[in-house]
C-alpha cells in the first residue's frame, strides 16, 4: 500500500481547494453575529502558548451543557477560526460550544497536543455548568478519543462527560509511521502506539463513531477499528461495557462530513445529544 496516497484526502475530493476559504468565511460571519448578540467569548487563554486559546459560544438562555469540538488537519493545519459556524446546531439545542486551537507539529509532538487538549477541556468545563459532550474531526477525533484514556481528565471533569463523538477519527496512529507526514510528527513505534485510542482501555460511557461513506478506505477502516476496539463483548455480559455506535453517513466525504453540525435537525447534531 502507498500510505501517503491512502491518507491523502484532498486529492480525492472534487473542489477540495475551495473548502478552507469557505469554512473561514462562514465561521467569521457566524462569529460576528454572535459577538453582536453578546453570545461569544473569543480567545480565552487555557495554556502558555500563543495558540492555547479557545472560543466559547453561548445559547440565548442558560446552557444545558457544553459541547467541546476539536478541529482536525492532521495535527499540522488550521485553528479554531475555521469552524465557528459548526456551533449553530448545538446552540439551537441550548448547548454552549467551546472550540480550542492548539499548537501544531512539528513545533510540538502529538502527545503534547493531547495534553494541551486536556487543559482546554478543563478550562472550558470550568466556564459552563452541566454535562459535557466531546467531539472532534479527523485529528480532532483522535484527540477527543484520547481524552477517554484512564486518568487523562480529572475525575471531576470526566464524571461530567455524557457522550463522545469522534468524527472520521485517526484511531490507530501506527500506519502513519509509513507516511511522509511522520517527518513532521517525529513518532517512533512506541510513541504511535501510546497515542492510539484503539490500544487504550475502552471507556465506560456512550461513544458514537461517525464517518462519511465516501471517505478514503483507510478512514472507514480507522472508524471501524475504533468501534471494534471499544464495543461490548457479547460473550462477557458480566462486564461493564461501552455503548459504541457506528454511523457511516451516506454520500459524505472527509471534508463535508462535519458540515451537518451547523444544522439543528441533522442526524449528526442529533447524535451529539442522543
Amino acid at each position: 500500500m502507498d500510505f501517503d496516497d491512502a491518507y491523502a484526502n484532498a486529492a480525492y475530493i472534487p473542489g477540495a481547494a475551495a473548502y478552507p476559504e469557505r469554512w473561514r468565511q462562514n465561521a467569521a460571519e457566524f462569529r460576528d453575529g454572535l459577538l453582536s448578540a453578546g453570545q461569544a467569548e473569543l480567545d480565552i487563554t487555557y495554556g502558555q502558548s500563543t495558540r492555547s486559546r479557545l472560543d466559547l459560544f453561548l445559547p440565548d438562555k442558560a446552557p444545558r451543557g457544553l459541547l467541546i469540538f476539536v478541529h482536525g488537519g492532521y495535527w499540522l493545519k488550521f485553528d479554531k477560526s475555521y469552524w465557528s459556524h459548526l456551533a449553530a446546531g448545538p446552540l439551537h439545542h441550548g448547548w454552549a460550544v467551546a472550540m480550542p486551537s492548539y499548537d501544531l507539529c512539528p513545533e510540538v509532538t502529538i502527545a503534547q497536543i493531547t495534553r494541551q487538549i486536556v487543559q482546554a477541556v478543563i478550562c472550558a468545563a470550568g466556564r459552563v455548568d452541566g454535562g459535557l459532550v466531546l467531539s472532534g474531526h479527523s485529528a480532532g477525533g483522535h484527540l477527543v478519543a484520547r481524552m477517554l484514556a484512564p486518568g487523562m481528565l480529572p475525575n471531576a471533569v470526566m464524571q461530567r462527560v455524557q457522550r463522545v463523538v469522534p468524527i472520521s477519527p485517526v484511531a490507530d496512529l501506527r500506519p502513519l509511521l509509513q507516511t511522509a507526514m511522520n517527518a513532521q510528527f517525529g513518532m517512533d513505534a512506541a510513541q504511535a502506539a501510546a497515542e492510539s485510542p484503539v490500544l487504550q482501555q475502552a471507556p465506560k460511557l456512550p461513544v458514537t463513531v461517525w464517518v462519511g461513506a465516501e471517505e478514503r478506505p483507510v478512514f472507514l477502516d480507522q472508524a471501524r477499528w475504533l468501534v471494534e476496539a471499544w464495543q461490548a463483548d457479547p460473550e462477557r455480559p458480566d462486564l461493564e461495557q461501552t455503548d459504541v455506535g457506528h454511523v457511516v453517513s451516506p454520500g459524505q466525504h472527509h471534508f463535508n462530513v462535519i458540515e451537518d453540525m451547523a444544522h439543528a435537525q441533522s442526524a449528526l447534531t442529533t447524535a451529539l445529544f442522543a
